[in-house]
């Protein structure tokens, strides 16, 4: 298991939903600021689309779990 994994296992649902609005308005920003002037490391675009997916994964997981 990675470690990214397990951390996410860790945190109670209110604290996920959190983090998940809160790297939901980071992508925002960061592709609205990629359109006018190209970030410096557009790959963290990339790393923070994963991320989501990770919270997203996570919530459906404990859905499927209760």
């Amino acid at each position: 298991m990675k470690q990214k994994e397990q951390i996410l296992k860790d945190i109670p649902d209110q604290e996920l939903q959190e983090k998940l609005e809160q790297e939901r308005d980071k992508l925002i920003k960061m592709k609205m600021s990629h359109s006018v002037s190209p970030l410096e490391n557009p790959m963290t675009i990339k790393y923070t689309r994963r991320s989501i997916a990770r919270i997203l994964t996570e919530i459906s997981n404990r859905k499927l779990k209760k």
